[in-house]
């Protein structure tokens, strides 16, 4: 028996190994602490035989399918890449239509090859073809070794004589042994996005995904948990992530079999979306990934961290812009007059950015409300009629940097573009329109429409070097879909994406440092893939900071603080101190009215920005510990901890207003040093607020991690902030 891994890399070259004879060859696909090891049968089928903690011998592997006695009437169950219509019953990874009408489909291995990249990362690369059709599917397994991720693809192509139809096209394919499975999922809606649901997996096929076409993350996120065994909990468990790096419509199908193992299908969302594949094109899949942790949650997440920071999130090691934003300050009531004190008060407040938000454009129907003016993308003369280059010119007067928003995917029915160009717009030609947020969507499927989009955001760079930041909105989904454009409309969904993907592929070649945040109207468009050409994301629109702390918690499971642009608002009851902190868990920024500010809520305003400016280095790079869970108590407690393990930050808050609630009791910490010595002190306090928190004692990390420290949080306290230095 042969045994292939990719841990070889770390120790020597890489190889291509051609095995059409060869039999029964294992191939671990590994990282540090993790093994998704595959086998080539006697009759050339590739199977899964093992997914979790890895082994320290991998010659062991081969033995783990004696050891289970099961009764797979197919030889399929397992399958790495499930074909449908030859012996296989359960849900398949891949459904086709060959050229000659046959639905059948059988994939055999053929070769595999493993290229090294760096001393981190590796690429396996595993070539399957059905021994009658002249089609073939290619296996993309990319692992890095330090952050236990592994990112899954396919490629499918064909040389049949005439189109293949592909009915379903999986990105990943996983099969996971365990005695029960539970799945941690989220749903939502604007203002009340990433609300978690775990429940055991019951038999059959519980399916998560979405037909939206675009904001395909509105009511339900592709990203997920899977714990093995019994629920993962921070610290303890066996826990899979799961999420899918794309922004259109999704599917993870997970099926429990007849042997109580669960299989995995995760990739585009298959819904009126049959592909016709030509003869020598290939059908690239977006990438699935995951991390597996055998120690809980946390661990999982701060791996996810580490790999997007390191390798996925656009500019992830480098720095991010404070900014003071006019949106809940003016809505679309603004003038050029009214900008310039703005930009004054963005000097004022000590942030780095000021940024425009909606209402800057359009004339001949003016965006005065979100009724009209959606792609026409000129400035209007009434509110600025000296353009944005005048307020960028006043804002480098001022020592700040000028932001714009944009959602150049859309369009209002009243618009210029709209009567000039319908045939650019997702409309049914025989129907009626239907609005969501009385607009539509450009059809991107269009090269005419990828070039307008890239010219509005391309546009504004050229004619204003100095522009600094960009919030792209995305704010509608796709009603009606349907392209004048496209000969097959079957086609539509998957060529949509596509055409985002080109135009944010331009920007970012002609400007690939300028911050941008992903808006969506909240988190409806936030994944990996997105992420590789956006700086940050908007979590929600909801930014009442008690609700916040709910989601950002959700949230940073997946996606770290760097990513997460939080602002201060005037939504929620809950004091300026407390709605600033709840924003610094991430990317600070501010949307309040600073003229209204009274002496020592300016004041305080000020120092918070100082205060993030000396932390945030750790917050943004740091590893995050989720102490105490917002839903299990009445206090939420979140630490982020440098990689010396030295400097740290304690956000702390009350999330409940019962009588005598609190920290009654202390609260562990997580990731130091148990032999240091650590100081602890109160930070970013109110003006002539004291602290009740001793800074001159000092405490071992390991008393710290094995006692606890109370941060003192109640109701005269709900909002406590500690500074944690070794000494």
């Amino acid at each position: 028996m042969k045994y292939i891994t990719l841990s070889t890399l770390f120790f020597g070259v890489s190889f291509c190994l051609h095995t059409v004879n060869a039999q029964n060859i294992v191939i671990p696909v590994q990282t540090a602490h993790h093994a998704q090891v595959l086998q080539v049968s006697d009759n050339k089928d590739l199977s899964t035989i093992w997914f979790g903690e890895k082994l320290a011998n991998a010659g062991e592997y081969g033995q783990a399918p004696g050891v289970y006695k099961m009764s797979d009437y197919t030889g399929q169950l397992n399958a790495a890449y499930t074909p449908a219509g030859s012996r296989n019953l359960a849900e398949p990874a891949i459904t086709v239509t060959h050229a000659d009408g046959n639905n059948s489909l059988d994939l055999k291995y053929v070769r595999h090859e493993v290229k090294r990249i760096d001393d981190n990362v590796s690429l396996l690369t595993i070539r399957l073809k059905d021994p009658v059709y002249d089609l073939e599917v290619t296996l993309y397994y990319k692992t890095y070794f330090n952050e236990d991720v592994v990112e899954q693809w396919s490629e499918i192509r064909h040389h049949e004589k005439g189109n293949v139809v592909l009915h379903k096209f999986a990105s990943a394919n996983l099969y996971l042994q365990a005695g029960a499975f539970w799945l941690n999922q989220y749903h939502g809606d604007w203002a009340k996005e990433m609300q978690p649901e775990e429940s055991r997996l019951t038999h059959g096929i519980k399916t998560l995904d979405s037909k939206l076409g675009t904001r395909a993350n509105l009511f339900q996120p592709s990203v997920f948990m899977v714990s093995l065994d019994r629920p993962a909990t921070e610290d303890e468990g066996s826990v899979m992530y799961g999420a899918l790096e794309y922004s259109g419509n999704f599917r993870v199908d997970l099926e429990l079999d007849p042997e109580d193992n669960l299989r995995i299908m995760a990739g585009i969302n298959n819904y009126a979306s049959d592909y016709t594949l030509a003869p020598g094109e290939t059908f690239t899949t977006p990438a699935f990934l995951y991390t597996f942790s055998g120690e809980g949650k946390g661990a999982a997440s701060r791996n996810l961290h580490r790999w997007a920071r390191n390798y996925k999130l656009l500019d992830g090691k480098g720095t991010r812009l404070t900014l003071l934003n006019n949106w809940e300050s003016t809505y679309f009531d603004f003038n050029e007059q009214k900008l310039f004190a703005l930009l004054k008060e963005t000097k004022s407040l000590g942030v780095d950015l000021f940024l425009l938000d909606d209402g800057w454009f359009a004339n001949k129907y003016p965006r005065n409300d979100d009724h009209a003016g959606l792609g026409d993308w000129q400035e209007n003369k009434s509110k600025l009629p000296n353009g944005i280059a005048s307020l960028v010119k006043e804002a480098q007067k001022e020592g700040v940097k000028f932001g714009i928003w944009v959602e150049p995917e859309m369009v209002n029915p009243k618009s210029e573009l709209y009567e000039k160009h319908k045939d650019w717009v997702i409309r049914q030609p025989k129907r009626d329109e239907y609005y969501f947020r009385n607009q539509l969507v450009l059809d991107l499927g269009n090269p005419e429409v990828q070039d307008f989009v890239y010219g509005v955001v391309d546009d504004l760079f050229t004619e204003n070097p100095g522009l600094a930041y960009i919030k792209w909105d995305c704010n509608a989904v796709i009603y009606n879909a349907y392209s004048a454009h496209l000969e097959n409309q079957s086609h539509f969904y998957i060529e949509y994406m596509r055409g985002l993907y080109k135009v944010l592929e331009r920007l970012r070649k002609k400007y690939p440092k300028v911050p941008m945040m992903l808006c969506s109207g909240g988190g409806g468009r936030v994944d990996y893939a997105a992420l590789q050409y956006f700086t940050e994301f908007w979590p929600s629109d909801n930014t009442d900071p008690l609700e916040r702390i709910f989601m950002q918690w959700e949230y940073s499971y997946f996606y770290p603080a760097i990513s997460s642009a939080n602002h201060v608002t005037d939504w929620g009851k809950q004091p300026l101190k407390f709605r600033t902190d709840v924003a610094m868990m991430g990317k600070l920024g501010f949307d309040i009215v600073v003229s209204r500010l009274n002496d020592q809520d300016l004041q305080f305003c000020r120092q918070a920005v100082k205060t993030y400016d000396s932390v945030k280095a750790i917050i943004w790079q740091g590893n995050q510990y989720r102490l105490a869970n917002p839903r299990e108590g009445s206090v939420a407690s979140m630490l982020y901890l440098n990689e010396q393990q030295s400097s740290g930050v304690l956000f702390n808050y009350l999330v409940n207003n019962r009588y005598g609630a609190g920290s009654i009791r202390p609260i562990r910490l997580k990731g130091l040093k148990p032999a240091a010595k650590y100081r602890i002190r109160e930070v970013n306090l109110y003006p002539g607020a004291r602290s009740t928190i001793d800074a001159n004692k000092t405490y071992s990390g390991d008393f710290l991690m094995k006692a606890g420290f109370n941060p003192d949080v109640n109701a005269g306290r709900a909002s406590v902030v500690l500074r944690i230095d070794e000494i």
